[in-house]
């Protein structure tokens, strides 16, 4: 009786370890715990980035378990709060326009449109020629950029009065040097904000200085174009600050185009592998990436290892089921933590204990008598 039972209990845990070994990444997947958001909030709050932090905390706040957390809907508030007082938005605006570099979007777009009107690139020749004059450090990167903005200007001039003469056909080049004006506002406001990865900088001031030397706008329009693209997504130019090459930048222009204004945050909880998400986004869809993104780095790697959107939605449902979703929880964490050396020792052991040797040797005995009978048909021949 008992050894009937230790058999159908190492039988239920031989069928438990093979379910186990198949299902290992959903289990994985339900038991990934969710970012609390707090924390990093508070970080980017306390060093003066309330911009930042209002994206961090709005991505997610579309997300149930911190929509109904009490604490995070005050944080916000308070965040809103600050941001739209007429105090700090007036001070966000002088210094877009003054400075041109601001982490608002108000102080932002006051940098663009002023360099737009060639306000903002006049203001950086005089800053960096009164420089020169005083014998100061003259920043050459700024002086060619804003040296270059003022000929594409001069030149969107020339080209409005040719759209004009000529029933709009000179129109794309206009579309194409406001690329490269926004592509040029960008990388100034990221140069001042300590923002410019150390690659770009000479990168485009060569291209800069070559389209500005003989006029060809091919020559800025695939870097610029892929700035203005950043520069008009929330956070563009921190995510500016992580590309490495033309190669990378591209991809994170890419990456803003599919995510829009959630690209920041969601880019701050996976990083590359948030990027390698989005490039197979047609597959996975946005919103699995979101919700994937809610679980961190871990919750994206496992998203692009296993291509299964469903089980982190089933995995966002336990959340809302209390005490019998945290169970649920508990009980994947146990079972996908299991060593799977164990698992499959459990299964050998399962087999074993279910395949006696008796059968072993009904099978064995024809094979042995055959394989004797052919050893003494071959010494026979000998002799």
């Amino acid at each position: 009786m008992f050894r009937l039972l230790g058999k159908l209990i190492l039988l239920l845990l031989a069928l438990v370890s093979a379910g186990v070994v198949w299902q290992k990444n959903s289990l994985t997947i339900l038991a990934l715990e969710r970012v609390d958001p707090l924390p990093e909030t508070k970080e980017l709050i306390a060093a003066g980035h309330y911009a930042e932090a209002n994206e961090y905390l709005g991505f997610f706040m579309e997300f149930d378990y911190v929509a109904q957390d009490p604490e995070a809907r005050a944080l916000l508030e308070d965040i809103e709060s600050h941001r739209s007082s007429y105090a700090y938005q007036a001070s966000k605006l002088a210094e877009g326009l003054f400075t041109g570099s601001s982490d608002e979007t108000i102080g932002q777009a006051a940098s663009v449109t002023s360099d737009f009107f060639l306000f903002g690139d006049l203001r950086d020749l005089s800053q960096q020629g009164w420089h020169w004059v005083k014998g100061e450090p003259v920043d050459k990167a700024v002086t060619t950029l804003a040296g270059t903005g003022v000929a594409i200007g001069l030149g969107q001039l020339v080209a409005g009065a040719a759209t004009i003469g000529t029933a709009g056909a000179a129109a794309p080049s206009i579309v194409a040097t406001s690329s490269a004006k926004i592509g040029i506002s960008m990388l100034k406001i990221a140069r001042r904000m300590g923002k410019q990865p150390p690659w770009l900088g000479k990168a485009l001031v060569r291209s800069a200085g070559k389209a500005r030397i003989a006029g060809n706008m091919a020559a800025i329009r695939g870097l610029f174009g892929d700035l203005a693209v950043l520069a008009k997504t929330r956070g563009g130019i921190e995510l500016l600050s992580h590309t490495r090459d033309a190669v990378s930048l591209h991809g994170m222009a890419s990456f803003a185009k599919a995510l829009g204004k959630d690209s920041l945050p969601i880019f701050m909880l996976g990083g590359k592998m948030a990027i390698k998400a989005t490039g197979n986004i047609d597959r996975l869809g946005k919103e699995s990436i979101r919700v994937a993104a809610t679980y961190g780095q871990k919750g994206l790697k496992l998203l692009n290892k296993t291509g299964m959107p469903s089980k982190f939605k089933l995995a966002s449902r336990l959340g809302k089921m209390g005490i019998k979703g945290d169970i649920l929880k508990l009980l994947a964490h146990i079972l996908a933590n299991i060593p799977v050396w164990i698992l499959y020792g459990l299964i050998a052991l399962g087999v074993i204990i279910w395949k006696p040797w008796r059968w072993a040797d009904f099978i064995l005995r024809p094979l042995s008598g055959k394989l004797a009978r052919r050893l003494n048909e071959t010494r026979a021949v000998r002799h």
